[in-house]
């Protein structure tokens, strides 16, 4: 079979990719026929940029203001009805490697020892046994987090809440050059995959049988959030999807819209160059999305056998041993608008706790916050509303190398700022407060003593201290 695509048409170029991926025995018939058609959609260009002059930013209506929303109910009763029909899905596709971790991202330790998985299951199990209801947890792995997942699972086998993984889609990647899978030109490995985006998780949901199954047992609605995601917890005021006040550290999360008569979800990829800027500006777009979705699991599974979730795709340039290739991904939160009666809500900052890098640990490991039954709870004493803005050098990117520079997380409730660069070395109780930066000169060991108060100090040797 030739692979030059030379002067193929759309049509052609389609073809061809079928016959190749019909040969790929690694992945289902869904998983192949899904592929197919995120690429010929791709190819048809329907990943466009949008119209900017058609975008309006959205009224109350529209993105609810999370005052407005009722509060929770005071009969016990009618609190275990609605968590009844409630089940909460986690996306646990990601490995940790931004922060040196080699498996998933939610077996990293947060605090007192315990994992992001850890939280998310003594949360549930609080909500099962002050309520008496039967929350489940289902777990979205991609095949690089299925197999360490399963093993990890096993030690909740004692817990109140059921526990149900599944996979999302494995796709292959295609060689920028001639469109063809990487896997067909010898790139067997797991290179020549990817999995497509947390837009995948509707088909993956209804494709394992979990959606069916789950809705044989009577539950209705499904809260779906990232794994490493502290404030994505379950809060019975809200059943519908949820954006946040954008701060100067989301400018790159995507942001709700209203886009010729319904709410849409804009991400960057979708923004024309020339109008980057002002996506990034917290002043038109001032609220983003935390990627909290509270779906109703009948409306997922009448749309999926419709196949109307034509998500926007978001086209990923990768490099695999120097051959370029593209992955589509789609966005979970991007499917609102085919949602009848779709809302975003305009929830509190404490709704959106990631943990992305070192930065976001220290800050979920220091006093700022403290643990109940599984929930991060931010410290009452810290007057600021914003978080520090904390950065720290390439030193501390990884998480072994992060911990082996504290002997303890410096006390930063009152901590506005922190610049961290070169080879620096924390001891035990050392408090920052206000602006505070630290930069070792070049080849040069900089410690910081036990006990010591920093307050808006630039420290560059150990005379600065």
């Amino acid at each position: 079979m030739a692979t030059a695509t030379v002067g193929l048409s759309d049509t052609e170029k389609i073809s061809q990719l079928r016959s190749a991926v019909a040969g790929l025995h690694q992945i289902s018939e869904n998983e192949k026929s899904g592929f197919i058609n995120l690429v010929s959609r791709y190819l048809s260009g329907e990943a466009q940029h949008i119209e900017w002059s058609k975008i309006q930013t959205p009224t109350d209506e529209v993105v609810v203001p999370y005052e407005s929303l009722p509060p929770t109910p005071e009969d016990p009763s009618k609190v275990k009805n609605l968590l009844d029909k409630l089940v909460v899905l986690k996306l646990n596709g990601g490995l940790g490697t931004t922060m040196g971790c080699t498996g998933p991202k939610s077996v990293i330790e947060v605090r007192n020892g315990l994992t992001f998985l850890d939280l998310i299951v003594i949360q549930i199990e609080t909500l099962n046994l002050k309520y008496g209801c039967n929350v489940p947890l289902l777990l979205m792995n991609s095949f690089n987090t299925h197999d360490d997942t399963q093993k990890i699972v096993e030690k909740y086998s004692n817990s109140n809440i059921e526990i149900h993984t599944f996979n999302q889609s494995q796709y292959p990647r295609v060689v920028v050059d001639d469109f063809m899978p990487l896997p067909c030109k010898g790139q067997t490995g797991k290179d020549g995959w990817y999995p497509p985006g947390h837009g995948d998780v509707f088909p993956s949901l209804m494709n394992s049988g979990k959606l069916d199954a789950l809705l044989s047992q009577g539950k209705e609605y499904v809260f779906v959030a990232n794994s490493d995601n502290l404030g994505a917890v379950v809060d019975l005021s809200i059943l519908r999807v949820m954006v946040t006040p954008k701060t100067l550290a989301d400018v790159k999360g995507g942001t709700l819209i209203s886009y010729e008569g319904k709410v849409q979800l804009l991400e960057i990829a979708q923004v024309p160059d020339e109008h980057v800027n002002e996506f990034k500006s917290i002043e038109k777009f001032k609220i983003f999305n935390t990627n909290n979705l509270w779906v109703n699991l009948n409306a997922i599974k009448r749309l999926v056998q419709a196949d109307a979730l034509k998500m926007e795709i978001i086209p990923n340039p990768k490099e695999v041993d120097g051959i370029k290739v593209l992955q589509l991904e789609t966005a979970a939160g991007a499917a609102i608008r085919f949602f009848d009666h779709a809302i975003g809500i305009n929830v509190p900052r404490s709704r959106f706790l990631p943990v992305k890098a070192t930065s976001d640990l220290l800050l979920v490991q220091s006093d700022l916050y403290t643990l109940a039954d599984g929930f991060v709870i931010r410290n009452p004493s810290r007057k600021n509303p914003a978080n520090p803005s904390i950065e720290l050098g390439p030193e501390f990117k990884k998480v072994g190398n992060f911990l082996s520079r504290f002997k303890s997380i410096p006390s930063i409730i009152e901590l506005d700022s922190l610049k961290v660069t070169g080879d620096v070395w924390f001891g035990a109780a050392v408090t920052l407060k206000g602006k505070v930066s630290i930069a070792a000169k070049p080849g040069v060991k900089l410690e910081i003593p036990d006990g010591a108060v920093l307050a808006n100090k630039e420290i560059n040797g150990p005379e600065d201290v």
